[in-house]
């Protein structure tokens, strides 16, 4: 059986969530609950590396304003992550191409991630905290869930990631408005608290 589902699903829920990626499939195979996890992923430094990382992912991400931080800094950290599991998957496997097996986690992960980015951007325009809260808790259930789910339906759980990643990238289309509009007022409060600083009107 190819390995590809397995990698596009990994890749999704990277973008997402890059440690609990790595501490599901890790425990995964540790367990033997699945044979597709390569044992670079099972062993205990990693597993507790992702597991610290996890834990600081799951504040930060709840926290406004600084979930986008967060985002920011791991605009880069969660493809790399999304290409480097889905190499070790499908070096696992044999089925699919180290190359080719990294360029789709990498991709998806990276299009996953720019879904939950531009999202918690759009949700930080809200005054109340606690939409934050509910949409990192359900990102977190979402991600453990489906890469569970893909354990013993590859195909399925690669499908419900590609619907997934439609419809937020659909949902994000129709909030760019609301995105420039929230940095536009931004960058002019801060301009006006210069202003207030040194005396010198705003432009």
């Amino acid at each position: 059986m190819s390995v590809l589902p397995l990698v596009f699903t990994s890749g999704w829920a990277s973008g997402i969530n890059a440690y609990a990626v790595v501490l599901l499939l890790g425990v995964f195979g540790a367990t033997g609950l699945s044979d597709d996890v390569p044992e670079s992923l099972q062993r205990p430094e990693i597993l507790i590396t992702a597991g610290v990382l996890f834990l600081c992912e799951a504040v930060a991400d709840k926290i406004p304003y600084v979930d986008s931080v967060w985002d920011s800094v791991h605009t880069v950290i969660r493809p790399v992550a999304g290409a480097w599991v889905g190499a070790l998957l499908a070096g696992q496997s044999g089925s699919l191409s180290d190359l080719a097996a990294g360029a789709i986690g990498g991709s998806t992960a990276l299009a996953s991630h720019t879904v939950k980015a531009g999202t918690r951007m759009a949700i930080n325009t809200s005054p109340e905290p606690f939409s934050n809260f509910v949409m990192s808790t359900a990102e977190d259930l979402g991600v453990a869930g489906i890469l569970t789910f893909a354990m013993f339906h590859p195909e399925a759980a690669a499908i419900i990631a590609g619907v997934l990643l439609l419809a937020g990238l659909v949902v994000l289309f129709f909030l760019v408005s609301r995105i420039r509009r929230f940095l536009r007022r931004r960058a002019q409060r801060r301009e006006e608290r210069r202003a207030a600083r040194t005396g010198v009107p705003p432009d």
